[in-house]
């Protein structure tokens, strides 16, 4: 790591007398990868039980930010408390199952302890998976009961809605304990091999925002379940290099093109014992997308997207016989988005979102499935559907939108009527929310530039409750003494094809605009949230305006919350819109009488590295160095939900994936190149750097490489985090940075 030399400065006294004073605390790389974290105490996963009166959330111990316990707080008097001491009840964590790292790995887990939870629907116990086996808390006196102790991993468990049974998949087969008699049955039998129950495969985890494969009906008396068979998958063999040796996963992975698993889905009589296949049509090569009950667990609701995603189906299943029939369809020219905006309501309709005015909006169903109206409208993307409280008609939505205007950079809780009318606000500033089932009350996490993330508890109408993590940014909260040195981002607006694209520029610490400074531009750039956001940011952009370097970050078309026409300009051509977007802001920065235009670099990691490896080979671009982290190189070798959302196959569109690939572009590099990939990665295959790796060595073209033994899509642990970024930091310095000038001017 480069040293970093600080400077006294000189102030006049009072005295008229020249005092020396010592700047404000240095931010580290070793402080930034250590116990306690600076973000302060965060609360993570974050509920409320269903009737509002208790929150229950996870909390990273203070002396090891990579162990989470479960928490809880009243929502009235009283102070939070530990419900689950993850040490107590597991002091020994023993290694997880494949299944279980994999499945971890799709959910972007990558700290140990209490990682996920449940409620029952009574809101009477919470149900915590704990290093492969099951603990259940009771709410009533707090105590917690271990329910399994086997070799094998209990993975997705789940309380039954009205508390009487507790669900899981064991060795690749559903089981259901009885938590009055302690009895445990397996509902299948001959889950091995290619064959699983009750689990969501590979796509559905990684790419359709689906976590689960099993689904309780509300009476206790049908439960939902797939089973997967991946015969039909191709097997790309995999090498899996740890720093104790190498051995070859023979993988099945769904490659852009080549078949999918075939997914099947059967209804359970958990009373009769007996099963049902649900009728999903002739045509296996689609995707199970959603599952829903209604309320009184009469019908069950499927949603089911073709292999071309351009058509969403919702389907209406007899849970007794499993036939079924489509009752309402969405299509689209490029592809239909898949959400969680569906809500059965009690008399048999639903609410569902779409986006067929080409934003995203909530729409009132009756239970033949006709379109009864809009219950939001205009030009502004509703984000996710919160709540609905029947008894009062309200429906709770998430929107980035102010004055009925786009507002990109927010995100606010609305509410509207289910009768119609206009949307009201809840709130007035930004933030993540989480609603008790009957809506009538919220969790909210809020940061601000200034502010570290403070999670608060509030009744529906917006009024103040209590905190749950309250996280001053006072004396004892671990970031104060490096708080002077951290800078407000600035935002602003580029235009390019007709949309509005916002970004973001941190400065250094004494940041002095006669001087001319070097550029980090920091990239995801694909179809995501977006990274421009009004919220605390990360400590690691603290490293890097520590290090001298303005951090700028541009939200390219195809990424953040918007109109259906920003989201898919890049449709059937990834790697164009996006990279024209960052030129634009190259461009840009370049008219900055502070910035060195010869000294811009970007650093990415997935699809951000996707882009980085884009750049550094885009003339046009003209970086001097960039750091590539996990880059998908050749779209053939991605899988077949996300490639072809956007891309379709490589048969229907050869020449959209011709350009996307990234070897012919390596004759093309303006700078420097770090390429970083984990060495057991699952997601993004390690084959799309090592062709890099080998076009580049075979055109005797001088690179730098990381490579991360055991490391799966990201770099787990504070020890690897904390060497890769002092790699990122020595490797900047070196090329655009203090030590490739010999001056930081």
């Amino acid at each position: 790591m480069r040293t970093v030399l600080l400077v006294s400065a000189l102030v006049l006294t009072a005295g008229s007398a020249l005092a020396q004073t010592p700047d404000p605390a240095v931010l580290t790389p070793e402080r930034v990868f250590s116990s306690p974290s600076l973000n302060g105490p965060v609360a993570q996963g974050v509920s409320l039980s269903p009737d509002g009166a208790l929150v229950a959330f996870l909390r990273a111990r203070p002396d090891d930010v990579s162990v989470l316990d479960l928490w809880a707080a009243p929502t009235g008097a009283g102070e939070p408390f530990k419900l689950i001491d993850a040490r107590a009840l597991v002091p020994d964590a023993g290694e997880l199952s494949e299944a279980e790292k994999a499945r971890r790995e799709r959910m972007r887990i990558s700290q140990r302890g209490v990682v996920e939870y449940s409620w029952d629907e009574q809101g009477r116990y919470i149900l915590a998976p704990l290093e492969g086996d099951i603990f259940l808390a009771s709410r009533e006196g707090g105590q917690v009961r271990r329910l399994t102790e086997t070799p094998a991993d209990e993975i997705d468990a789940k309380v039954s809605p009205k508390g009487n049974f507790v669900s899981f998949v064991r060795d690749q087969d559903l089981v259901v304990l009885n938590l009055a008699s302690g009895d445990e049955q397996a509902v299948t039998s001959d889950g091995e091999g290619l064959i699983t129950w009750a689990t969501a495969e590979f796509i559905a985890q990684e790419e359709m925002d689906r976590d689960t494969g099993y689904w309780w009906s509300p009476d206790e008396r049908f439960i939902a379940l797939q089973r997967t068979d991946e015969s039909t998958v191709d097997v790309v063999p995999r090498l899996d290099i740890s720093g104790g040796g190498a051995s070859v996963v023979e993988q099945r992975y769904p490659r852009a093109g080549r078949p999918n698993a075939v997914v099947e889905l059967y209804v359970q009589d958990v009373t009769a014992n007996r099963r049902v296949k649900v009728d999903l049509g002739d045509n296996t090569d689609i995707y199970l997308a959603r599952v829903n009950w209604s309320q009184d667990g009469k019908t069950l609701y499927v949603q089911r997207q073709s292999r071309d995603q351009k058509t969403l189906d919702l389907l209406s299943v007899d849970p007794a016989t499993g036939t079924s029939r489509v009752i309402a369809t969405q299509t689209s020219d490029a592809w239909v988005e898949l959400t969680d905006d569906f809500k059965p309501l009690k008399d048999g309709g639903f609410i569902w979102s779409d986006e067929s005015t080409g934003w995203r909006h909530l729409y009132l169903y009756d239970a033949a499935g006709r379109k009864v109206r809009a219950l939001t409208e205009g030009d502004w993307p509703v984000q996710t559907l919160d709540g609905v409280d029947e008894e009062t008609g309200r429906v709770f939505f998430s929107a980035s939108m102010r004055d009925g205007v786009e507002a990109p950079l927010e995100r606010r809780l609305f509410t509207v009527a289910l009768s119609g009318g206009a949307p009201v606000a809840v709130t007035e500033t930004s933030g993540s929310f989480t609603l008790n089932d009957t809506a009538t009350a919220y969790v909210t996490t809020y940061s601000d530039v200034d502010t570290p993330p403070q999670t608060a508890l509030y009744r529906a109408d917006g009024t103040f409750v209590r905190w749950i993590e309250e996280n001053r940014l006072d004396e004892d909260h671990p970031f104060w003494p490096y708080r002077e040195r951290r800078m407000d981002p600035e935002f602003g607006t580029l235009e390019s094809h007709g949309e509005t694209l916002q970004w973001m520029m941190t400065k250094p610490y004494g940041f002095d605009p006669s001087r001319t400074y070097p550029v980090i531009m920091q990239v995801y750039g694909g179809p995501s949230a977006g990274g421009v956001r009004a919220g605390w940011q990360p400590a690691t952009n603290q490293l890097l305006t520590e290090a001298g370097y303005i951090v700028f970050r541009l939200d390219n078309r195809g990424e953040g919350y918007r109109s259906a026409r920003f989201k898919q300009a890049l449709h059937l051509r990834m790697g164009q819109p996006e990279i024209e977007d960052q030129v634009l802001a190259a461009n840009y920065l370049r008219t900055l009488p502070y910035v060195d235009d010869a000294r811009i670099a970007m650093m990415g990691w997935s699809y951000g590295g996707f882009m980085s490896l884009r750049a550094i080979t885009e003339p046009d671009m003209g970086l001097a160095a960039a750091a590539v982290g996990a880059p998908p190189t050749q779209w053939n070798l991605y899988d077949t939900h996300y490639t072809e959302r956007f891309m379709s196959t490589p048969e229907a569109n050869p020449e959209g994936y011709a350009a996307a690939d990234a070897i012919p572009r390596l004759d093309n590099l303006t700078g420097r190149m770090l390429l970083m990939h984990g060495m057991a990665d699952d997601n993004v295959i390690l084959e799309n750097s090592t062709r890099v790796i080998d076009a580049l060595q075979a055109r005797s073209i001088p690179f730098e490489m990381m490579l991360y033994p055991g490391q799966r899509h990201g770099v787990r642990g504070n020890e690897r985090q904390l060497q890769q970024w002092q790699t990122y930091l020595d490797f900047l310095d070196r090329t655009i940075g203090s030590r490739s000038h010999g001056t930081s001017d």
